[in-house]
């Protein structure tokens, strides 16, 4: 089925305190999984909760990731939605799965903008040019 973009939305558990925690971890490496992504990174904005906690996003030519970080309990959730053929959101999940060292994730993963249902066909017949 095809769709405009791809929405995983994540949640990872057993992160290490610290590294959620640590503003300028979490900006450089959603940053890095945008990349990994083959994502363009148009700007993107991070914050650090006092006494603890960060919440940012990457903004993409493709759309955007998302992280806000609970670090008193280990736990990030994390918001990964990317359009187009040529970004993989996956990517950007598995490396940051493994940078944050997360002993447990859920993951779902939702089509949006689903051809079918806009009215886009999956294959367009081709037409050579007059």
């Amino acid at each position: 089925m095809k769709a405009l973009g791809r929405h995983l939305i994540a949640e990872f558990f057993s992160c290490s305190k610290e590294t959620l925690n640590d503003l300028d971890f979490i900006s450089e490496n959603l940053k890095i999984a945008a990349a990994v992504a083959g994502a363009t990174i148009v700007d993107s904005s991070f914050h650090r909760f006092l006494p603890h906690g960060i919440s940012g996003v990457v903004v993409i030519a493709e759309s955007h990731l998302t992280i806000h970080t609970w670090p008193e309990y280990g736990y990030a959730a994390i918001d990964l939605f990317t359009c187009g053929d040529e970004v993989n959101p996956w990517k950007a999940f598995d490396y940051l799965r493994d940078i944050l060292s997360a002993g447990k994730t859920e993951v779902y993963e939702y089509l949006r903008g689903v051809y079918k249902k806009l009215g886009i066909p999956e294959y367009a017949p081709y037409k050579a040019s007059e």
